[in-house]
């Protein structure tokens, strides 16, 4: 698994925001296998883009956006995901144990294979 360091992450969702904007230097972000534990992103914008195998344990994600995002084998255990929009997300295979999605939008997201023991479902939208 490979560490970037923050300001590599900052560029990274900084041109993916130019991406979902459709402008013509923006970049689709793809942090797959990358460690991300413990980092904070809350009210991030990632819609769409590629974090399959990545460490997000013990995360913060408050209000982000990770609509139709790839999750799958993603690491989210331990992370706070409260009110974020997972919206289509394919979360195939991750470990979302005791993960709390408190207020999350999880309409339409590929369930397949989680593992949700001890996970916080409350206020969660299927």
């Amino acid at each position: 698994m490979k560490t970037i360091s923050q300001t590599e992450l900052d560029s990274i969702i900084e041109f993916h925001s130019k991406y979902l904007r459709n402008e013509i230097d923006g970049v689709r972000a793809d942090l797959s296998e990358v460690d991300l534990s413990g980092v904070e992103l809350s009210g991030v914008n990632l819609s769409r883009a590629t974090l399959s195998g990545t460490d997000l344990s013990d995360a913060i994600f408050w209000g982000a956006n990770l609509s139709g995002t790839d999750l799958s084998r993603a690491n989210l255990s331990e992370a706070i995901l409260w009110g974020v929009d997972l919206s289509r997300a394919n979360l195939s295979g991750a470990n979302l144990s005791g993960t709390d999605f408190e207020g999350a939008n999880l309409s339409g997201a590929n369930l397949t294979g989680v593992d949700l023991r001890g996970t916080d479902l409350s206020e969660t939208d299927f």
